[in-house]
């Protein structure tokens, strides 16, 4: 085969087998030129090593130079095909069979991407973007967005990622112009990174709106503790007790779900930042982190699975933060089956905004509302300050975006979930 004619998967194929019983790396963990000499027109990667622009030669110093090689190379790494053993690349004999399973590949090898180094998927350019700066974040985002339901267009996408990435960052120093440029270089590296996603084969759109294929997604899902096939659904009401206005989520999990992976999902869901210890309760039963020195009755929570101790219409209790003692009522609603190419957890309706962490529990959290609402309050600028905002209007505790919901499940499920085992 001529190796400009190589899909991508195949090039990843080829290398592989091309390391044999390995090769000697540079003293910077790279290819060697010679190396790279030979894999560019084997491999078909179409970099150009020692280009000639205009009349002047720029002689090629690395490998690292040659990007789409330098993407196999990281990729293959990433995802456990091979691995540098005292300065040499070697092929991992136990992820062998993965070569000749095509679905398997195509799956480990995007499951591993966000552990890609960032400058190989993306690099640097003289306007760098978000994507490269929160690299994992992204790949979370897209990968739990894609899997939300029948698919979604470029432009949520790119909505999507900027909305998480920009709020991890302090931008209020750029001007317009320059936020402008940012954001159009962020949404240039997301394109970037679903274009490598599509010649995978892990993502199809045919013009139409992106979509996880069907191995994929049911790869991922599975990793993640999703739901399997025939799977039910738990569908979950949780109320924050005694507060006003009431702070509610409704949240579908799989009836599987362990409860230390609920906590991921509630916490998110909600808006707490898992600051603090935390438990449930059914009963007389609890359920959390063990610790002698605090609760020996308490059961491992990692141990549990959900649907273990609830069935439609059970009741749990759910604590956060000892200190401020955050109660939390959990109610089954009802089981359902899941929809098609949908990804779970997921958030789908709620209201009223998280309380601030650290603000002195229920009656903490009226006493900081009846500060901010009185500008003469004796409180009131220390509170703002505390807060971090400059008018108390910035504060809004009816406020609920079910979208960024799911953005901060996206982030502490897929991002903190175990990779797929390969």
């Amino acid at each position: 085969m001529d190796g400009r004619d190589r899909s991508l998967l195949e090039q990843v194929q080829a290398f592989v087998e091309w390391i044999a019983d390995g090769r000697k790396l540079t003293q910077t963990g790279r290819l060697t030129l010679a190396d790279a000499r030979v894999l560019v027109p084997l491999l078909g990667t179409g970099d150009r090593i020692d280009p000639v622009i205009g009349d002047q030669l720029f002689r090629t110093k690395s490998s690292q130079e040659l990007v789409r090689l330098n993407l196999l190379f990281e990729w293959s790494k990433a995802g456990g095909l091979v691995r540098v053993i005292s300065g040499r690349l070697v092929p991992v004999k136990k992820n062998a069979k993965l070569l000749t399973d095509t679905d398997r590949l195509r799956a480990a090898l995007f499951e591993s991407f966000p552990g890609v180094s960032a400058d190989a998927v993306v690099p640097s350019r003289w306007i760098t973007s978000l994507v490269l700066e929160a690299f994992p974040e992204t790949c979370a985002q897209l990968r739990f967005r894609l899997g939300l339901g029948d698919g979604t267009d470029l432009g949520a996408l790119q909505s999507g990622v900027w909305a998480d990435l920009a709020s991890r960052y302090v931008l209020d120093h750029l001007t317009a112009e320059q936020l402008a440029r940012l954001r159009d270089a962020t949404d240039r590296d997301v394109s970037r990174v679903l274009a490598l996603w599509t010649e995978l084969g892990a993502i199809e759109h045919d013009d139409g709106p992106f979509r996880l294929t069907g191995p994929v997604l049911a790869t991922l899902l599975a990793a993640h503790g999703g739901t399997a096939a025939g799977e039910e659904l738990f569908q979950l009401r949780v109320v924050l007790e005694d507060t006003d206005p009431v702070v509610w989520r409704r949240v579908l999990v799989p009836a599987s779900i362990r409860l230390d992976r609920l906590h991921r999902v509630l916490q998110a869901a909600l808006g707490w930042t898992d600051s603090h210890l935390h438990v449930f309760t059914l009963g007389e039963a609890r359920y959390g982190l063990p610790d002698p020195d605090f609760a020996e009755d308490t059961i491992a929570e990692h141990t549990i699975r959900l649907a273990d101790i609830a069935k439609s219409g059970t009741v749990i209790g759910y604590e956060y933060d000892f200190g401020d003692g955050w109660e939390h009522r959990i109610l089954v609603e009802a089981t359902l089956p899941p929809e098609p190419a949908t990804a779970y957890p997921r958030c789908v309706d709620g209201a009223a905004a998280c309380p601030p962490e650290d603000c002195g529990g229920t009656w903490g959290y009226r006493n900081l509302r009846e500060t901010l609402a009185g500008p003469a309050a004796e409180d009131h600028q220390d509170t703002l300050d505390w807060l971090g905002i400059d008018d108390a209007r910035q504060f809004d505790a009816a406020a609920f975006d079910v979208d960024a919901a799911n953005r901060g499940v996206a982030a502490n499920w897929v991002g903190r979930s175990a990779s797929v085992d390969v």
